[in-house]
């Protein structure tokens, strides 16, 4: 099956030529030309995660992902994530079931628990509860996935008893599960029988193999026929490696010492971005000849159905990113293809 190509944003608030923080309503504006323009240039899908934050202008990806529908022809349009646990599994299903009909059948939805808690005291939810709301609430996604009458019973909600969501899909919603590398988050994606994203932010790809192995005995296991795996990793792609290492480098900073701070992280050296960009790091940062030669490498050590760029890097400007995305699309892309077909 040939590797399918796409881009992931968390719709980053971004710089203009003077250094200024974008206004977020622009951010949202930006990043719809973004992903008209992925759709031009043959890039396979468009994920657009979820924060409640003030760095990320995004809290609503499937209306974002709405706007991007009505002006795109083929591009597969999803979540990268939705943070299921501070949602209600119903309204999500009924968000991205809009989303795939104004699509003509475009949508998926990749749910997870995300990595930050805003949405928790936001939705009034206990982070007590961090757990246990997801396990319930995937376990009634993947009943709703079924388009049928419900017929459920959960602790944190009231019982379902013949309801139906609408509106029905004419093919289905396709929903993968996002894991940032918990054994028992992978395991769960089998049982359920959802296609998996491994969210790779730090370190060699090869250290994530266990898990896609893990994934593929327990499909074996519980006897579910294969299914896709994907890697989400961040990256930026410039024409030359030295002016993509430039260009992404002091954005990527301020975004790992910002969170950084709030988490007990040191400030980042000049050479440990270095080394995460390097062959062994999980960031893809380059030329697209270096990008999509570290691609290729990941997609054959973990056995990828899909490579998710995450292409949006802090603060780096929406010109920086609409060239990745240029380049992504005519030159990684086909670069990518031709190495794995080849063989090198």
């Amino acid at each position: 099956m040939q590797l399918e190509m796409g881009l992931d944003t968390f719709g980053d608030v971004t710089v203009d030529a003077e250094g200024r923080a974008v206004p977020q309503d622009q951010v949202i504006r930006d990043l719809v030309e973004e992903g008209v323009l992925a759709d031009q240039v043959g890039v396979d899908a468009l994920g657009v995660g979820e924060h409640h934050r003030p760095d990320f202008a995004v809290s609503s990806p499937e209306t974002v992902l709405a706007g991007i529908a009505t002006r795109t022809e083929r591009i597969v349009l999803g979540s990268a994530v939705t943070v299921l646990s501070s949602d209600d599994p119903i309204r999500v299903f009924q968000r991205f079931a809009t989303l795939d009909a104004l699509s003509n059948g475009r949508a998926e939805v990749t749910l997870g628990r995300g990595s930050f808690i805003e949405s928790f005291p936001l939705f009034g939810y206990d982070l007590a509860d961090y757990e246990a709301l997801f396990a319930e609430k995937l376990d009634l996604f993947a009943t709703l996935l079924d388009e049928q009458p419900l017929h459920w019973t959960g602790s944190h909600r009231a019982p379902l008893d013949g309801q139906r969501a609408y509106p029905l899909t004419r093919h289905g919603l396709k929903a993968w599960i996002g894991v940032g590398g918990s054994p028992q988050s992978v395991v769960r994606a089998a049982r359920y029988g959802f296609p998996l994203v491994i969210a790779i932010i730090g370190g060699p790809a090869e250290r994530f193999a266990p898990f896609a192995d893990l994934y593929r005995r327990a499909l074996e296991e519980v006897g579910r026929e294969e299914l896709p795996i994907a890697v989400h990793s961040p990256g930026h792609v410039a024409d030359t490696d030295e002016q993509a290492l430039e260009q992404a480098w002091p954005h990527y900073r301020a975004m790992h010492d910002r969170i950084g701070r709030e988490r007990g992280w040191g400030p980042m050296s000049r050479a440990e971005f270095d080394a995460q960009t390097g062959p062994q790091g999980a960031l893809y940062v380059g030329s697209p000849e270096t990008v999509a030669r570290k691609i290729a490498t990941t997609a054959r050590l973990l056995g990828l159905s899909r490579f998710d760029l995450k292409y949006s890097m802090g603060t780096l400007p929406h010109a920086h990113m609409m060239r990745t995305i240029e380049l992504y699309g005519t030159q990684v892309i086909p670069l990518v293809r031709d190495m794995l077909s080849e063989g090198s």
